[in-house]
C-alpha cells in the first residue's frame, strides 16, 4: 500500500468537515471539496460577485472549514492545524485528486448521488491510491460494480462515527473486489495515524454498531410503552446502571438526532424483509409526530429532553409521548438501580439490575434480553465473531462491555434458562456455551467462535501491551490493593495504579518508592501508566477528608509530606521515568506526571492542576514544578519570569484543564522530547520505547539548588489583581484568600527577587501552605460537596 501523506476529502458537511479536521490532526494535509453553488447569497450580490467569482465557487466548502472553528466539541487538537487543510470544488478541482494519496468519499446517503461522483472522481486517481466512501449502510458492492477493476481493489467503506475526533470506532467493510493487503494495510495505518478502533464489517444494512445500537434503543422503546413507563424511567435504566453510556437511550437519541434514527429505521425495515426482529424497526407514531413537530433533538434544543431557564435556573424537562407535552424531569430512582450506584465492575452492575424485583429491573431484563439475542442472530450475517461486535458497541456505542461480554456477565446458561422461561425464541447456538470469553492456561485470552463451535485467541496488534494478560502470565513482580509493579520485558517495569478512579492512595505511593528502587536493581527504567478508564482523577479525598474531621493536621502533613517524597522519587530516580497519562490526569496524576523524566500522553488526556476546587493548593509537587518551569522558561529566553509566573498562577487558580494531549505543550506539562500516541492500544508500548530511548544514555539529575527566586514583588502583583477581581465581584473573598496563598508559593515566598531557594524550600512552602488553607471551614465544605457529588463547589 502507498504511503499516505496527502488526503481529499470529498463533501463538506458535518461529517466530511470533522473527518477533514481529524486527518489535519494526524499532521496530513487534507483537500477538501464540496459542490459549487447555484445562487449568489445577498452578501455575494452586494459586493458584485458572480457565480464564477472564485470565492462563490468554493463557498460551501470553505463554510464547512470555518465552520469547525467555533464548532463543540472541537473537531481540531488545536485551531491551527486548520491550516493543513486547503479547499475547492468538485467542478474545478477534481484534478487535485492526482496528488492524494487517499480519497474518502462523505457526500449525502443517497446511491444514485454517490455513484456518479465516483465515476467523476476514478479518472483523476492516481495508480495506487485508495479510494473509500463514508457511507453507513449503503452496499460497498453495488458502488465497487460500476468502478474500473483497478481502482475496484483499492476501493473498500471507511465509516467513521461522529464525532470523529471523539469516536473510536471506525467500520471498515470490503467489497468482494478489495485487495485484503488493501484492507490490512489501511487498518493499521487508521488504527496509527488515526488513533481509531478498527471493526471489520460485512456488506449489511447499517453494517454493526447501527444495526445494533438502533435495534437496541428502538426495543427499549416497544417495552418501554409496553411497561408505560417515561422516557426519563427508561434512561435512569438504560445508562450506566446497566453498562451503557450516560446518555443512555433517549440522550442518544437526541444527540444522533430524532429524525436521523427514524430515517435510519425506515431505511433498516425496507432492506430488511427476512430479520426475524423486523417489526421493531416499525417508526412508533409518537416518534413520527415529534419528527413532524420538529423535534429533532440537540440540533432543534428539543427532543426527548429540552431545557429552559426558569427563574434564573436551569430546569430539565422530558417529553411526555402519551400527551405530546413536556414535563419536569423527576430524577426517577429505582432500587435496582441505587442498588449499584457504588458498583465500579460494569459486567457486576448488569448483573444486579437484572435480578432486581422492581419496574427498572424489569425493563433491564426484558430489553437486554431481546438485544444480546437478536445479536447473537446477527452472526455470521453482520460480522464472522464476537469480538468485533463487542467491539462496535463499545466503540461506537460506547458501551462499557459488548453483548458477549453481557451474555458472561450474566452467565450464558442463566440467561438461556430465564428467556426459555419467557417462553422467547432463543438460539440454537447458545445451547452448552459456558462462556464467550476465557483465558487458556498459558494467560491468553480467548473468544467462543459461534460457527465452529470452538475458542479461538482474541487478536491484538502488534507489540501491542495487554497489561491484564501480562499480569495473567506472571508479569507482576509486586502489588497491593491499589497498585501493581509490572515486568513490561527488556528491563522496563511498568507501575500501574488500580484503585477506584485510579485515585492516588497511602499504599500507591509507598509502592512508588519500591517501584523505582526495582526499576533502579533490576532494570533500566520505568513506565507510570495503566489501562483503566482514566489515568488518575488525583489524591484519594476520603483520607483528607477524615483527617480534617478529626483536626488531625499532623497526619495531613504526614500525607502531603509523603505525597512529595513520593514525586519526588520519580522526579530523582537512577533510572529513566515515563509517564503514560490518558483521558483524565487531574490533581495528584497530573503531579505525578509533572515529575517523570518525560511524558508520552494519549491523544486524548485531559490534564489540570485542579485542586482549587476544593479549595486546596497543589501540594504534591505540582505548584513548586510550575514555578521551576516558569523560571526555566525566563532562563532560557534571558528574560523577566512575571509573564511566565502569571500563566502558570492562572492555570492553577482557574483549574484549568488541557482538552486534548496538543494543549499540554502550551499549558507547560509537555516540554520537548515528550510525545503524543494517537492510538491508545499502543501508548504503554510507546512509553516503553521511550525509557529505552532514554536509558541508553541517562544521566540522572540532582534536586535543584540556588533557583532564583521569582520573588514577593510578583506576588504582590497577583494579590493586587485578585483584590480588584474582589472588588469588581468576580471573586469571592474565600477565592481571593486562596489565590493569595497560592501567589506566595509559585513566587518562591517571603524573598526578594533572584534570592537562592532550594526545590526542597519550595516544598516546604508547598506544605505550610496546604496545612494553611485546611484550616477554613469553607476547604472542609468544599471537599464534602466534591465527595457528595463529584463536582467541585461555586462560591
Amino acid at each position: 500500500m502507498r504511503q499516505i501523506n496527502r488526503v481529499a476529502v470529498l463533501g463538506a458537511g458535518v461529517m466530511g468537515a470533522t473527518i477533514a479536521a481529524h486527518l489535519a490532526n494526524a499532521g496530513l494535509e487534507v483537500l477538501l471539496l464540496d459542490i459549487v453553488p447555484r445562487e449568489l447569497t445577498s452578501q455575494e450580490e452586494a459586493q458584485g460577485l458572480s457565480l464564477e467569482s472564485p470565492q462563490v465557487r468554493n463557498r460551501i466548502a470553505n463554510a464547512g472549514l470555518a465552520g469547525l472553528l467555533t464548532m463543540k466539541p472541537a473537531p481540531f487538537y488545536l485551531k491551527q492545524y486548520a491550516s493543513q487543510i486547503s479547499v475547492g470544488n468538485f467542478d474545478d478541482d477534481l484534478g487535485k485528486l492526482k496528488d492524494c494519496d487517499w480519497v474518502i468519499e462523505v457526500v449525502i446517503e443517497h446511491m444514485p448521488i454517490k455513484k456518479d461522483l465516483l465515476t467523476k472522481v476514478v479518472p483523476n486517481l492516481v495508480e495506487g491510491a485508495l479510494l473509500s466512501t463514508n457511507t453507513s449502510g449503503l452496499s460497498v458492492n453495488e458502488m465497487a460494480e460500476m468502478l474500473p477493476a483497478e481502482v475496484r481493489k483499492n476501493f473498500l467503506v471507511t465509516h467513521f462515527f461522529n464525532p470523529p475526533r471523539y469516536m473510536r470506532l471506525l467500520e471498515i467493510v470490503p467489497s468482494q473486489y478489495t485487495d485484503p493487503k488493501i484492507v490490512s494495510g489501511l487498518a493499521e495505518f487508521i488504527s496509527r495515524r488515526l488513533g481509531k478502533g478498527i471493526v471489520y464489517a460485512k456488506d449489511t444494512p447499517n453494517f454493526i454498531a447501527n444495526r445494533i445500537g438502533v435495534f437496541s434503543i428502538f426495543n427499549g422503546v416497544k417495552h418501554m410503552l409496553d411497561l408505560e413507563m417515561t422516557v426519563e424511567e427508561v434512561d435512569s435504566v438504560a445508562g450506566p446502571a446497566t453498562a451503557r453510556p450516560g446518555s443512555a437511550a433517549f440522550r442518544t437519541s437526541d444527540l444522533v438526532g430524532i429524525d436521523t434514527l427514524v430515517h435510519i429505521c425506515k431505511n433498516t425495515y425496507e432492506l430488511l424483509p427476512d430479520d426475524e426482529s423486523r417489526e421493531t424497526f416499525k417508526i412508533p407514531e409518537f416518534m413520527e409526530k415529534m419528527v413532524e413537530k420538529g423535534l429533532h433533538g440537540n440540533k432543534s434544543k428539543q427532543g426527548f429532553y429540552k431545557k429552559e431557564q426558569i427563574d434564573g435556573k436551569r430546569q430539565i424537562f422530558y417529553y411526555d409521548y402519551n400527551s405530546g407535552e413536556f414535563k419536569p424531569a423527576e430524577k426517577p430512582k429505582f432500587a435496582s438501580v441505587v442498588a449499584v450506584k457504588m458498583v465500579d465492575d460494569p459486567a457486576q452492575k448488569v448483573k444486579m439490575v437484572i435480578n432486581g424485583q422492581d419496574k427498572g429491573a424489569e425493563f433491564a431484563w426484558r430489553s437486554l434480553r431481546d438485544s444480546l439475542i437478536y445479536t447473537v442472530n446477527r452472526i455470521p450475517e453482520i460480522a464472522d465473531d464476537i469480538v468485533n461486535i463487542d467491539n462496535g458497541m463499545k466503540w461506537g456505542f460506547n458501551w462499557e462491555i459488548g453483548p458477549f461480554e453481557m451474555f458472561d456477565a450474566i452467565g450464558v446458561q442463566s440467561f438461556v434458562k430465564r428467556a426459555e422461561k419467557d417462553g422467547v425464541d432463543v438460539p440454537e447456538s447458545l445451547q452448552g456455551v459456558e462462556a464467550f470469553y476465557r483465558y487458556n492456561d498459558a494467560g491468553q485470552q480467548e473468544y467462543y467462535d459461534l460457527l465452529e463451535k470452538t475458542y479461538h485467541l482474541v487478536p491484538s496488534k502488534a507489540g501491542q501491551i495487554n497489561l491484564q494478560i501480562l499480569k495473567k502470565t506472571a508479569g507482576v513482580v509486586e502489588k497491593n490493593s491499589n497498585c501493581s509493579l509490572i515486568d513490561l520485558g527488556d528491563g522496563v517495569f511498568g507501575f500501574e495504579f488500580h484503585s477506584k478512579m485510579n485515585a492516588i492512595s497511602a499504599d500507591i505511593l509507598s509502592m512508588t518508592h519500591k517501584a523505582v528502587k526495582r526499576a533502579e536493581a533490576e532494570g533500566v527504567g520505568l513506565v507510570i501508566g495503566n489501562q483503566g478508564t482514566n489515568f488518575s482523577v488525583g489524591a484519594n479525598l476520603m483520607l483528607l477528608a477524615v483527617a480534617l474531621a478529626e483536626g488531625a493536621y499532623e497526619d495531613i502533613d504526614l500525607i502531603v509530606g509523603a505525597f512529595q517524597k513520593a514525586t519526588m522519587a520519580v522526579k530523582y530516580a537512577k533510572v529513566p521515568v515515563v509517564a503514560a497519562p490518558f483521558g483524565m490526569a487531574l490533581g495528584g496524576g497530573c503531579e505525578f506526571s509533572l515529575h517523570a523524566d518525560a511524558i508520552n500522553a494519549y491523544a486524548e488526556t485531559y490534564m489540570g492542576l485542579v485542586e482549587i476546587g476544593v479549595g486546596l493548593l497543589p501540594a504534591g509537587g505540582g505548584t513548586k514544578e510550575m514555578c521551576l518551569r516558569a523560571v526555566e522558561l525566563a532562563s532560557q529566553y534571558d528574560t523577566d519570569v512575571t509573564p511566565f509566573i502569571f500563566k502558570n498562577f492562572q492555570q492553577i487558580g482557574m483549574a484549568k484543564v488541557s482538552m486534548g494531549a496538543a494543549e499540554m505543550t502550551g499549558m507547560g506539562y509537555l516540554r520537548n522530547g515528550d510525545s503524543i500516541s494517537m492510538d491508545i492500544d499502543r501508548l504503554i508500548a510507546d512509553a516503553k520505547q521511550k525509557v529505552l530511548a532514554l536509558a541508553t544514555n541517562y544521566r540522572p539529575q540532582r534536586p535543584l539548588e540556588n533557583i532564583p527566586a521569582p520573588g514577593r514583588g510578583i506576588a504582590a502583583s497577583i494579590k493586587s489583581q485578585l483584590w480588584n477581581m474582589k472588588m469588581g465581584g468576580f471573586v469571592t473573598e474565600y477565592e481571593a484568600e486562596m489565590g493569595g496563598v497560592i501567589a506566595d508559593v509559585i513566587t518562591g515566598g517571603d524573598v526578594l527577587p533572584g534570592t537562592p531557594i532550594s526545590e526542597n524550600y519550595l516544598l516546604q512552602l508547598e506544605r505550610q501552605a496546604f496545612l494553611k488553607l485546611c484550616g477554613n471551614k469553607k476547604t472542609a465544605e468544599r471537599i464534602q460537596h466534591m465527595l457528595k457529588t463529584g463536582k467541585p463547589l461555586r462560591n
